[in-house]
């Protein structure tokens, strides 16, 4: 083992400066989208178009994302990624900044970023393992999200002050920049290769039920991943969508950016005490805390004030990391490699497939019957689709390696 952990690996630290590289520009980037469009139609449902688009387009890519990622070198995959995703956000400031910026604009440069980001984010989550010993997983999975809570705690609170100082085109500029400076570093990134011979290949609907077969063949894989269809469109529509429109009404815009990055430290801190904390029964532990999830939601709800907000998004933070961590240690040390991959697409597809319609939905529902109300329901989800999966006996039984 090397005497300095994850980070005595050259793969393992180009993979922890370009995914901490990207969260300083992605940190930025909803904040500075969901103001862009609340200056250019002040509606919450024309937010919520632009913010699902990208979501369903993100959720219809991500199995052949995964069969993709686990068919050619990932590292080459999340460079050929980068760049493109550097092109759509650049060409999403040049329009906001321009002012030459629309609905219908915005809505297809989010289609294309979302489509990119499918293909990305099994890559790259699959990639830890080929960069770290099986021994050393935890703890580059913790250091990896210290880098990406870093990053985001940079780039909300920075981001908060850039956009109400010059603009959220100059907020989704520097998004732009932050996947180029990506691009780079994963270009750095030497692995084994994993080509298979030609008397091992299959096509894609063979490799698809390959990866399905792995990913419900243990119980525990998906009932976590119901668990996060409920909790991700609930949680995301509350914040990405009727948060900034809260934020407008009360503490503001540059607060917004700095009760965001309290959520960043509450990961922060969950992501150290991870590096130390070694529980058998991780998983179990990290499901059932995602109740406190539902903590910054209620706030937004009840007292919308910086000091109330800031605490309950660093509580829901801490909660959310303490899961993540246990999450991806789960997947890495139980799946096979070749099809981990797949595995997580079918994971990102069964967690996010119902974000789209929480972030269409609340909008409008907020119209109706006022934005407490809806903010209250989906505190009420998360609870209740928590405490469901967080007493299924399967997610107790996963032990850490």
């Amino acid at each position: 083992m090397s005497p300095r952990g994850p980070l005595g690996h050259a793969p393992f630290r180009w993979l922890l400066a370009a995914r901490t590289t990207n969260i300083v520009g992605n940190a930025v980037a909803p904040i500075a989208l969901a103001f862009a469009v609340l200056d250019l139609t002040g509606s919450a449902a024309d937010l919520g178009l632009v913010v699902a688009a990208r979501s369903i387009t993100n959720v219809a890519m991500l199995l052949f994302g995964g069969v993709l990622a686990d068919r050619l070198p990932r590292n080459v995959v999340l460079v050929g990624t980068s760049v493109a995703a550097a092109g759509t956000q650049g060409a999403v400031a040049a329009l906001v900044i321009t002012g030459s910026a629309t609905v219908p604009a915005l809505v297809i440069l989010s289609i294309l970023n979302g489509a990119v980001s499918a293909v990305s984010l099994p890559a790259s989550a699959a990639l830890v393992p080929d960069t770290v010993p099986a021994e050393q997983l935890r703890s580059a999975n913790a250091l990896l999200r210290l880098g990406l809570n870093g990053g985001t705690i940079l780039g909300a609170s920075a981001g908060g002050i850039l956009i109400a100082t010059f603009g959220p085109g100059w907020g989704l500029a520097v998004d732009a920049i932050a996947f180029a400076a990506a691009a780079a570093f994963f270009s750095r990134l030497r692995l084994p290769e994993r080509a298979r011979s030609d008397g091992e290949r299959t096509s894609m609907l063979s490799d698809l039920r390959e990866g399905w077969r792995e990913f419900t063949s243990r119980s525990w894989v998906w009932i976590v991943v119901l668990q996060f269809a409920v909790l991700n469109a609930a949680f995301t529509g509350s914040v990405a969508v009727l948060g900034p429109v809260v934020a407008d009404e009360t503490v503001g815009r540059t607060a917004w950016g700095f009760v965001i990055g309290a959520q960043t430290v509450g990961f922060a801190v969950g992501a150290v005490i991870a590096l130390r904390w070694r529980p058998r029964r991780a998983l179990g532990i990290g499901v059932a805390a995602m109740a406190f999830a539902a903590v910054p939601v209620a706030t937004l709800a009840a007292a919308p004030t910086v000091a109330v907000l800031i605490a309950g998004f660093a509580l829901g933070g801490f909660a959310t990391e303490i899961f993540a961590i246990a999450w991806d240690q789960s997947l890495q040390s139980h799946v096979p490699r070749e099809a981990l991959s797949r595995v997580y697409s079918y994971d990102m597809v069964g967690s996010f497939v119902a974000v789209p319609l929480g972030e269409a939905v609340v909008g409008p529902a907020a119209h109706v019957v006022g934005t407490a109300p809806v903010l209250w329901t989906c505190a009420a989800l998360i609870v209740l689709s928590t405490l469901v999966a967080a007493s299924m006996r399967s997610v107790w039984r996963v032990r850490a390696a």
